[in-house]
């Protein structure tokens, strides 16, 4: 399955679109985390676990997106985009969806 941000697949041609396919994820923060990342606030640096944590949810994100392309028997799902969102206090949604098309 090709997965690309632009609107069209270089060098190949779009002979079918069959509509958005859409994937998402919500998760909840973790205790653990929260307390190291109020330590990194002190001194400064990447908050590790919460680059995961977001690593992970577009990982799984992008692959139920590509599920439901493939349920339409697409051959590509182009113009991705990514979206979050805050649900609650200690969750938040990512998003990401796309056009799923047949290519020639």
């Amino acid at each position: 399955m090709i997965v690309v941000n632009t609107e069209e697949v270089p060098g190949r041609q779009i002979t079918q679109v069959l509509g958005l396919v859409q994937g998402n994820t919500i998760r909840a923060k973790h205790a653990g985390r929260d307390i190291m990342a109020g330590f990194k606030n002190l001194v400064g640096g990447e908050l590790k676990g919460y680059t995961e944590l977001l690593t992970e949810s577009r990982r799984q994100a992008t692959e139920r997106m590509m599920q439901q392309a493939q349920q339409l028997g697409a051959d590509a799902v182009v113009n991705v985009r990514f979206t979050t969102s805050a649900i609650t206090g200690g969750a938040a949604e990512l998003y990401a969806y796309g056009t799923a098309v047949k290519l020639g």
